[in-house]
């Protein structure tokens, strides 16, 4: 995966919603990563969590591809 220098991604769950704060080159970073996931197979998915990619206390997102 291509990240943009200085990215900054954070993702937090509250009741019913997911709340994603990123800034400009988090948000590139994310939109070059959901283009290239739209192009692989039905079932891939790209795994974030604060051990990989996002802020400390980041909650666990998880973005699959169905169809």
């Amino acid at each position: 995966m291509i990240w943009e220098d200085g990215f900054t991604i954070k993702v937090r769950g509250e009741e019913k919603e997911v709340v994603i704060s990123a800034n400009k080159e988090g948000l590139i970073s994310l939109a070059n990563q959901l283009n290239a996931l739209a192009n692989e197979s039905i079932g891939s998915h790209i795994h974030y969590d604060e051990y990989n990619s996002l802020e400390d206390g980041s909650s666990e997102l998880i973005i699959e591809r169905i169809g």
